[in-house]
């Protein structure tokens, strides 16, 4: 009977996230003939206002398809191709896509933002920068994290090369395998698994390394994206799927119960983790044009990318459809 109800109670707080419309604009009109949305969905917990989105575009006579991705990259290479109209993507693809040569990535707002503390395996001793130096630290390499862990040890000085960088393929799960091996001494990683290793005993937060604060990448944890020719062709769709993604997310940030509940719809991990997790997870974007112009530049510079596109990143950046959402 518990868990009947504890399901129904469920059922009830997530519907309430779409019932009802916050800081956000009108609902825009349905669209006069049905559109087909073709959306990607990276299961990570910042993008949980996604697991209302298919049933409410219903409303905005609004059919989504559904693509699911493990990773950013992933569903960056679907948007290029064109596979999907729109995708949540780290925050530096499009200085990535760009240097590629591809204008076909559009950025359309940030997510939400964290704190990111290194995340060290227990029985190791790690209490600042300084310990890092001879330490084994598994990274996602070209991840939207260790864009900014790499972009921290630049501009505080620390050379990369202080530490071994162990690379890790693969969703968190295989990060946390690494520590429970040994193999690894601490890892720089995302949520929920940040929040699991250290829940379960596997590791421990070191709370003096942050490294969401770099001038260069900040504390962004992700993008909504979509193709150019899904905002020429399909751009009230895009608007309508903005609208209910903006929705969703200014009701969870208020109610961090209902956000667990959502977090672990979407992800399917269990509530006691999502709980822990969603502490240190401030859903809104806080990207804006400087700082992915500070992100293009200073990848660059680090050697990430191959070329500088900065002076042309403002192309692929339209905060205007959000601005409509919002009521701007």
């Amino acid at each position: 009977m518990k868990t009947a109800l504890s399901t129904i109670g469920m059922a009830i707080t997530l519907a309430f996230a779409t019932s009802t419309s916050y800081a956000v604009g009108p609902r825009p009109a349905p669209l006069d003939k049905p559109v087909t949305l073709t959306i990607g969905y990276v299961k990570v917990g910042h993008l949980a206002p996604m697991v209302f989105v298919e049933d409410d575009l219903k409303q905005c006579n609004v059919n989504v398809q559904r693509a699911e991705f493990v990773r950013y990259a992933d569903a960056r290479t679907a948007l290029l191709s064109g596979s999907v109209d729109v995708a949540g993507v780290g925050p530096a693809d499009l200085a990535i896509a760009l240097a590629q040569g591809n204008n076909n990535l559009i950025g359309l707002t940030g997510v939400a933002s964290s704190p990111k503390h290194l995340v060290v395996r227990t029985g190791v001793k790690v209490d600042g920068w300084d310990d890092i130096k001879g330490k084994r630290i598994g990274i996602a390499p070209g991840s939207a994290v260790w864009f900014q862990w790499a972009a921290t040890l630049a501009e505080k000085g620390i050379p990369y090369n202080s530490f071994t960088a162990v690379n890790i393929q693969g969703g968190g799960t295989a990060f946390i395998q690494s520590l429970k091996r040994g193999d690894v001494d601490a890892v720089a990683l995302w949520e929920p698994f940040e929040s699991q290793a250290v829940a379960d005993g596997t590791a421990y937060f070191v709370n003096s390394i942050d490294y969401s604060q770099s001038k260069a990448v900040g504390a962004e944890l992700g993008l909504l994206a979509a193709t150019r020719n899904a905002i020429d062709t399909k751009r009230d769709a895009i608007k309508c799927f903005l609208w209910s993604y903006k929705n969703a997310e200014e009701r969870l940030a208020k109610d961090p119960e209902a956000f667990a509940q959502a977090y672990t719809k979407y992800t399917g991990l269990p509530i006691d983790v999502t709980r822990e997790s969603v502490k240190v997870i401030k859903l809104g974007g806080v990207l804006d044009l400087a700082q992915i112009q500070r992100q293009a530049k200073v990848f660059n510079e680090l050697g990430v990318i191959p070329k500088d596109t900065s002076g042309e990143i403002a192309t692929v950046w339209d905060p205007s459809l959000m601005n409509e959402v919002m009521g701007n």
